[in-house]
């Protein structure tokens, strides 16, 4: 007899039978008959039911004594023990990720782990929970939307674009944010996906949105110009290699033939570069005019990028992917980034697809 996991997965989700219903198109007595093993439903009801609670028919439906073992395993090391994590699966794998602060504040972890086992409180279904790594600012404002649009939970780890396209390249999450191409150039993203990811595999790049990136400056520097400020001897912010921040910078600087810039201290996102100079341990660094205007800093844009995420062509119809489309195209979503100062979302959704070769 076929067992099925509908009931246990439906309770975690917090919904109804008849809310299962209402996304699925299964009735509220059918979902109630699968449930109780009254009936074996068909392949076409299967199908609807596992893309409806954002899973596989594999995972949700099983013969006696041969459920998936879905064994969790460590994105990564965790930095120390005891150590939160949250929980995600990822491609078919459950992950284990070390609790990290980011865009989206301290989201709550699903579990303690320490030096004799690890306590999972199983707050969040892992199929639903999508994970991406980016710096955007704005991240809190998309999580906000997928959790009120679509009920995902989201994961922002913070990283560089290179950082996060080295993670979704091993996997590890399911998107990747980047931005080190202008808006005006003609693939954008694409020649920085295909000479970092390489390889034979197919990419969607989804647009979020072109953003001003340029020179936060202590507003009490009498700089009143780019070439001024480049030409002064300033202590600038230091970002990551790799980070289109940093290329910023390095373009910026060596555009004027002067390096005379001193290195002041790292910072590991944009409002990192922002909190530096307010607390005048720099004078300037590379930023969004979002974080430099939060920070109430003087900003001179550089150049507006496109900032996009990478997604394998592959997941584009998996269920979490078409909740992200969905929320990204939304109006509400749409509105929400467009009021941010710097954000500019005229082909904010559309997606560019990106093969191995040009």
């Amino acid at each position: 007899m076929l067992q099925n996991d509908v009931r246990e997965r439906r309770i975690r989700l917090g919904w109804s039978q008849e809310e299962l219903a209402g996304r699925s198109g299964v009735s509220r007595a059918g979902i109630s008959s699968i449930e109780t093993g009254r009936l074996v439903p068909s392949t076409a009801t299967a199908l609807a039911l596992a893309s409806a609670m954002g899973t596989t028919v594999e995972a949700l439906f099983h013969l006696p004594g041969s459920r998936p073992a879905l064994g969790a395993e460590w994105a990564w090391a965790p930095p120390s023990l005891p150590c939160r994590f949250w929980r995600a699966e990822v491609g078919g794998r459950l992950y284990l990720y070390p609790v990290e602060v980011s865009a989206t504040g301290l989201v709550p972890h699903d579990g303690t782990a320490r030096v004799d086992g690890r306590d999972e409180r199983g707050r969040s279904d892992p199929s639903r929970t999508l994970v991406i790594a980016c710096c955007d600012p704005a991240a809190g404002l998309l999580a906000a939307e997928l959790a009120r649009q679509e009920e995902l939970r989201l994961i922002v780890l913070p990283r560089s674009s290179a950082s996060a396209l080295e993670l979704l390249d091993r996997g590890l999450v399911h998107a990747a944010g980047l931005h080190l191409a202008r808006v005006d150039e003609p693939e954008g993203n694409a020649p920085a996906i295909r000479s970092r990811l390489g390889g034979d595999r197919s990419w969607g790049l989804l647009h979020m949105a072109g953003w001003d990136e340029g020179i936060a400056i202590d507003p009490g520097l009498d700089l009143g110009t780019i070439q001024e400020i480049v030409e002064a001897r300033l202590r600038w912010v230091v970002r990551e290699a790799g980070s289109g921040a940093q290329q910023c910078l390095d373009e910026l600087l060596g555009s004027t033939g002067n390096r005379s810039g001193r290195k002041g201290p790292r910072a590991f996102d944009h409002r990192g570069v922002a909190d530096a100079i307010r607390g005048q341990g720099a004078d300037a660094g590379i930023c969004l005019r979002l974080t430099g205007d939060e920070a109430g800093l003087r900003f001179l844009s550089v150049r507006r990028e496109a900032y996009d995420l990478c997604v394998p062509a592959g997941s584009i119809d998996e269920p979490r992917i078409r909740a992200l489309l969905r929320v990204v195209r939304s109006g509400p979503y749409r509105q929400l980034l467009g009021d941010l100062p710097g954000y500019e979302t005229a082909r904010t959704g559309e997606i560019q697809p990106v093969d191995a070769t040009p």
